[in-house]
């Protein structure tokens, strides 16, 4: 059959993103990876640029954990015993005990009653979110929440969908306060972290505010916290948002977390964790859960020992060099006369407030052999353009120096 029509019609879309700014083009492709020497981190080679090293200062990997020998050993030895996937969804013959035991132990690092696994953290909110979603539901949700919140509420079909601005918390309880009455069921959705900016929610004061509000919905304010970003970076013991905002307590904590094993924890996939009769349902109703293969066996392994590392002594070791390498960085972003944002959590921002300079910043690193993330208008608004770093426990002091070096150096600095 002839798809030419439709290939110029997709020519054309292509052509329109490139002309707004969006269009993301080829990707980086990594061919080898260097161990570190010589006190610097890894190195990566990529496809084209021959022996170039290259420095991630762009990676979800915030504890270094994706080439922890210990994990990796966990998952080959996985695979060895029960092949390389699942073979089936979970529901027909694709459960495998270390998918249970996976499960019992997220739950119980976040003290809840159960938990559950998707192929991803993008499809775990929306395999959660949209069964949870009736026609007699508001959902309340930050403005600056992640695409997988934003592409779930338009998947859903609520009785009304309500968009706080950032963090206002005033904003929030008056979108709460019009809604009571006319919904059974009130979902109130944030991001823990927020992934362009490293900023977080306070999660005591929104649970504050869904608890009042409570008493005027028959079917609960339920707050549900994606904290893909959080959990492994943030906190004293890694177990997020909740941990260091102190809202570990039954009375401020999520209804529902979900978590990512993808970034710190150094796999893939992702959970939800909440009491056993939410689990239960979402077993029985999210179609991303019930029709998608699970993670493999191997990927459950491999996560449960990072888990492992995490939740003990050389998880604190972790995330004590993690804060000490994200504080050199934003020191010297400082010190060069750099504008960043506040806050303690690896996701670091260097704002830049021009796209052209954006631009030519990013090229500028990737000349010096740092792959970073530019963001830009329109993927934010004009003005808040942004080079968005990521600090990682593979960094040394050489990693981050080198970086500075490297920002130190930009022609157009000043």
């Amino acid at each position: 059959m002839p798809l030419d029509r439709c290939a110029e019609a997709l020519a054309n879309d292509l052509a329109a993103l490139r002309e707004k700014g969006t269009q993301k083009g080829a990707e980086s492709v990594i061919v080898r990876v260097l161990s570190p020497a010589g006190g610097l981190g890894p190195r990566y080679l990529l496809a084209g640029e021959g022996e170039k090293p290259f420095l991630k200062m762009n990676s979800n990997n915030y504890l270094g954990l994706a080439g922890n020998p210990e994990v990796v050993r966990a998952e080959e030895e996985a695979t060895r015993s029960f092949g390389a996937g699942p073979g089936a969804v979970r529901f027909i013959s694709g459960t495998y005990e270390a998918h249970v035991e996976l499960e019992r132990r997220l739950a119980a690092f976040h003290g809840r009653e159960a938990g559950m696994i998707f192929s991803s953290a993008y499809a775990t909110i929306l395999g959660v979110l949209n069964p949870l979603i009736t026609a007699e539901t508001v959902v309340v949700s930050d403005e600056l929440n992640h695409n997988c919140i934003i592409n779930a509420m338009r998947l859903a079909r609520p009785k009304d969908k309500q968009v706080y601005k950032h963090l206002d918390l005033g904003d929030l309880d008056e979108r709460l306060a019009r809604a009571a009455g006319s919904c059974r069921r009130a979902i109130v959705v944030t991001d823990g972290v927020f992934s362009m900016r490293g900023d977080h929610a306070p999660l005591p004061e929104i649970a504050a505010i869904a608890r009042r509000h409570d008493s005027g919905f028959p079917e609960n304010v339920v707050l549900v916290v994606d904290d893909s970003h959080g959990v492994g970076a943030f906190g004293a013991s890694g177990r997020g948002t909740e941990e260091y905002t102190g809202a570990m307590g039954n009375a401020d904590r999520a209804d529902l977390l979900v978590g990512t094993l993808g970034k710190a924890l150094g796999v893939n996939g992702g959970y939800v964790v909440s009491r056993r009769v939410v689990v239960d349902f979402l077993r029985e109703t999210s179609p991303l859960y019930i029709y998608s293969n699970p993670i493999t066996v191997g990927e459950a392994a491999a996560a449960a020992a990072a888990l492992a590392i995490l939740d003990g002594p050389r998880g604190k070791d972790l995330l004590g060099h993690l804060r000490a390498m994200t504080s050199r960085f934003k020191q010297g972003l400082a010190a060069l006369g750099y504008e960043t944002l506040s806050g303690e959590h690896p996701v670091v921002p260097l704002m830049v407030r021009d796209t052209a300079k954006t631009t030519a910043l990013v090229r500028h690193l990737r000349d010096a052999g740092i792959l970073a993330t530019g963001l830009k208008f329109p993927v934010v608004p004009r003005g808040d353009e942004e080079i968005r770093f990521q600090i990682s426990a593979d960094h040394t002091p050489g990693d981050v120096d080198a970086t500075l070096a490297a920002l130190a150096s930009f022609p157009g600095r000043r």
